[in-house]
This record gives C-alpha cells, structure tokens and sequence, in this order.
C-alpha cells in the first residue's frame, strides 16, 4: 500500500500553495477510439468514443486530472482551480507538465447513452470508466508512466481505483473529496431515488423515450439542492432561521433543540 503515502503530502502541498490566478497554455481537445473495448458485464463495445483535453507540451510530465460527476474535462478550466495551479512557477505548471484531462464514459463528449443507445448502452462501473482512462493514457497517448493522478468527488474514487488497479503505473496520487470504500447510506439513497423517479415517468418508456422525461427537472433539482452542501449549506446561506424559529415557538422548545413536555 505504499502508493497512499504520496497521496498526502502532494494534498498538502496543493493546498499550502498560495498564488495568484495566472494564465496558461491554451487548452487543446481531441478524440481517441478505445477498440473492442471490453465492460465489466463482458459485453464489448467495438469502438469507445473518448474525448479529452489537454494543457501543456507532451514532453512535460504528463498529469492525469479526473472529474466529478455530471461534469467533464473542461470543468477545471477555470480561474479557482486552474487559474491557481497551472500558472508559471504554480504547482502543476503547464510549462512543466502535460495535463490531461479525460471525460469519464457517460459524460462530456464521450460515449454515452445519449448518444442513441440509451438502455442499450452497457451498464458501466468505476472500473469501466478508469479502464477507459488507462487505456487512452496508455494507448491513445503513448504514456508508460505519469507523474500524477488526482481528482475530485467521482473523480478522487477513480483515483483511488487507478492506485489499486495501477499501482506503478503513477508516482502519486491525490484523491480529493472521496473516501476508498463502496457507496453507501444516504449517498446510495439518494442515487437510487433519482434514478426510480426517473425509471418511473411514463415519459421515459423503459428506456426508449424521445423527448427528456418530464420528471427529470425535479429530479435535477433535487439532486442540486441535496449535493449543494445540505442542512449546513442552507443554515451558512439563512442564519436568522433559528432565531426566527425560537421566537414562533418559544417555551415549547428547549435551548437545545428539544420539545419540553412540561
């Protein structure tokens, strides 16, 4: 397990780094085809579309960089992350290194249920979608060894899974905002209620829909407010709540929170 020691220390020195949003290389885009690629279900798709950003010279030392859910490649391009690591004299400096920055399957540009398959597509895993990364690391880009893989939410699971999967393959690591264990709990409740919500609209046909099933609005919504940081992200946004809560209720609530029965 000696790939977890790194993990730290490159976390810690990304997030010490103190320095102003800067400009860097401009990012370039490009697809590669994953032939006969081969899902976890051992069903093959024969060509994998994935499409990726890049930042910086192939001779740097290439970065593998990996999103959240729903999100993409691009999504880092901006001033608060990118802005403030890929600068000049920045912790992944693009001069210096060659970020890529693949979109998962079933997001951005890549091969997706959208794309006309829907149901048909294969069911895909973690392990499908880090697959898919390696192989256009390894294969599309010609790279035996990276300096780093790192990302965020969905994107730190992958990376836990590339330390399993490819211990050597990397120098370090740096899962962000994930942990190294299997969904659970309100996180697996959550998903599952969206996605019988969604599988439950008699828009969506078991599958064969053409138009976006009308419930998927509420369940977008729901998903945002549920992820957007729950009862303490609310509380933060409208602290007089409390307060008003205090002076409808009075006696009848404790200073703790509690109901007084007398």
């Amino acid at each position: 397990m000696g790939f977890f020691k790194p993990t730290l220390l490159v976390a810690c020195v990304l997030a010490s780094f103190a320095a102003q949003a800067a400009d860097y290389p401009a990012p370039k885009v490009a697809d590669w085809i994953a032939r006969d690629f081969r899902f976890h279900t051992g069903e093959v798709m024969p060509e994998l579309r994935i499409h990726y950003t890049t930042v910086g010279d192939p001779s740097g030392q290439p970065v593998v960089m990996l999103h959240g859910t729903t999100g993409n490649g691009m999504g880092v391009l901006n001033p608060a992350f990118a802005g403030e690591l890929f600068g000049p004299g920045q912790p992944l400096d693009a001069t210096r290194y060659f970020i890529i920055l693949p979109d998962a399957i079933g997001h951005g540009k890549t091969s997706k249920p959208s794309d006309g398959m829907k149901t048909r597509f294969p069911k895909y895993n973690y392990d499908d979608m880090v697959e898919a990364q390696y192989r256009l690391v390894k294969e599309g880009l010609g790279l035996k060894h990276v300096r780093l893989v790192m990302g965020n939410s969905m994107g730190g699971m992958h990376t836990w899974i590339w330390g399993v999967k490819y211990p050597g393959y990397m120098d370090a690591l740096a899962p962000m905002a994930s942990q190294p264990s299997e969904m659970a709990a309100r996180n697996w409740m959550l998903r599952r209620m969206l996605i019988e919500t969604i599988r439950n609209d008699p828009d969506y046909k078991n599958g064969d829909y053409t138009t976006q099933p009308k419930v998927m609005k509420y369940a977008n919504t729901f998903f945002a407010i549920a992820t957007a940081g729950g009862t303490l992200a609310f509380q933060a946004a409208a602290p007089t709540g409390e307060k008003e809560l205090w002076s409808k209720v009075g006696d009848g609530v404790d200073q703790e929170g509690g109901i007084s029965w007398g």
